[in-house]
């Protein structure tokens, strides 16, 4: 047998171990009841928000092709009830993920989806382009991540956008060590073995790097979850600089963090020591790793990106022109505007609950409130700005504003759909 041959059987054997691992512990744990997932998404609201993440220039349109590559046991099912109007395909390896995701499919009717066991790597197979593909959680546990991230890249529409995520080298740090620790004493996956496992955590030191997490990640408190974070048998993470080398490799380029806050320099405690203004001499990428090392503790990042052949800007929002005054926009759901125990000066504190730094707060004035109140998800900026005169109509106040707006959209407050032609 050559080397080529030892390989392909190699990485078959990792291939076979994964579909087995999820087949006895399919993760996330199953649902069965999306009532209240269902609901939310109701609201048309999200439904544009979710869309201007991806297509900022684009018209809301929601009759697209949606493929989740490694949908587990109800990704699937929670895009084809969020997006009604859409065509959604659900691949994974896992028969018990597929028969998951099938009883959400009879349950809620979901006439709008299909699903099929199937590899990542085959996904040429499913002989169609995907307006949109979300793979979420799945390629760092590949044998061959690149081989699957060219096959996602072949089934997307040359306009069409990818929601990744992958796992995060340096907050992993604590999960990696267990892992080990796991593997030296043989941890198998049964039952009894994750139960002593979950008890044999109990007693972690305090200091202990995972031990943070613990606490913090629902994930630890279900036998799948545990199993999935340490105990899986392929895994595998990703800096920054991989990450973008990853991404480059299948021939796909970055268009924006699903949430950016955290990396970028203008946010946070860091903006506000001698380095912050130093940062933002770097180029974006290298903004981004510095403050990957400077954080210390992701645990995956989510990308948002796209066909490198791909014509045009896919992520232009900029505010060094009038363009901006055309932008509508958009709150994010997760954000929250809180009036009590306000900083000096401050009116109210403008917070997004999904970010998990606390320094990702951003205190506004009286007449930011009433510019942030104003936000409706129709009117543009322009429109809100003739709604709140004062702040605007004096000398050299439109600056004023228009930092006001980016800084929304830097901490994650805010998308825009700037796909109106400006004025």
């Amino acid at each position: 047998m050559n080397r080529q041959d030892v390989d392909e059987a190699k990485l078959a054997r990792i291939a076979d171990d994964v579909r087995s691992f999820y087949d006895a512990h399919p993760y996330p744990p199953p649902v069965k009841d999306l009532d209240d997932y269902r609901r939310l998404w109701e609201d048309q609201k999200r439904r544009h928000a979710d869309y201007h993440l991806c297509w900022p220039t684009q018209p809301y349109r929601d009759n697209q092709y949606i493929l989740v590559a490694g949908c587990g046991t109800a990704q699937a099912a929670k895009q084809a009830i969020r997006q009604p109007a859409a065509r959604v395909t659900g691949i994974d390896v896992s028969s018990t993920s597929i028969r998951h995701t099938a009883a959400l499919k009879r349950r809620y009717n979901l006439t709008n989806l299909e699903t099929l066991q199937l590899p990542i790597e085959r996904s040429q197979e499913l002989d169609q382009r995907f307006d949109k593909i979300i793979c979420t959680g799945v390629l760092h546990h590949l044998p061959d991540p690149d081989a699957g991230l060219r096959a996602l890249h072949s089934a997307l529409k040359p306009d069409g956008a990818m929601h990744l995520m992958v796992y995060a080298t340096y907050g992993r740090a604590g999960i990696y060590m267990l892992q080990e620790y796991c593997r030296r004493l043989g941890i198998g996956r049964s039952d009894g073995e994750i139960r002593d496992l979950a008890n044999t955590l109990m007693a972690l030191p305090q200091g202990h790097p995972l031990a943070q997490l613990l606490g913090a990640v629902p994930d630890f408190r279900t036998k799948a979850g545990l199993a999935d974070a340490l105990l899986h048998p392929q895994d595998r993470a990703y800096t920054v600089p991989q990450l973008f080398d990853f991404i480059d490799r299948a021939g796909l380029t970055f268009g924006r963090w699903l949430r950016h806050a955290p990396y970028l320099p203008q946010c946070g405690n860091l903006a506000r020591t001698p380095h912050g203004s130093r940062l933002t001499q770097l180029s974006p990428e290298e903004q981004y790793a510095a403050i990957e090392l400077f954080r210390g503790t992701m645990v995956r990042h989510n990308v948002i990106i796209y066909r490198s052949d791909r014509p045009g800007d896919a992520q232009p929002i900029r505010f060094d022109d009038e363009h901006w005054q055309n932008y509508v926009p958009i709150r994010l759901p997760h954000t929250l505007c809180i009036e009590e125990n306000l900083p000096a000066g401050a009116a109210a504190v403008l917070l997004n609950q999904s970010h998990t730094y606390p320094d990702l707060v951003l205190p506004i004035d009286s007449e930011e409130r009433r510019l942030f109140e104003a936000i409706d998800g129709q009117r543009t900026i322009a429109e809100i700005m003739d709604l709140v005169p004062d702040k605007v109509n004096q000398s050299g106040r439109s600056g004023d504003t228009a930092t006001f707006f980016a800084r929304l959209w830097w901490y994650d407050q805010v998308v825009f759909d700037a796909s109106r032609p400006s004025a």
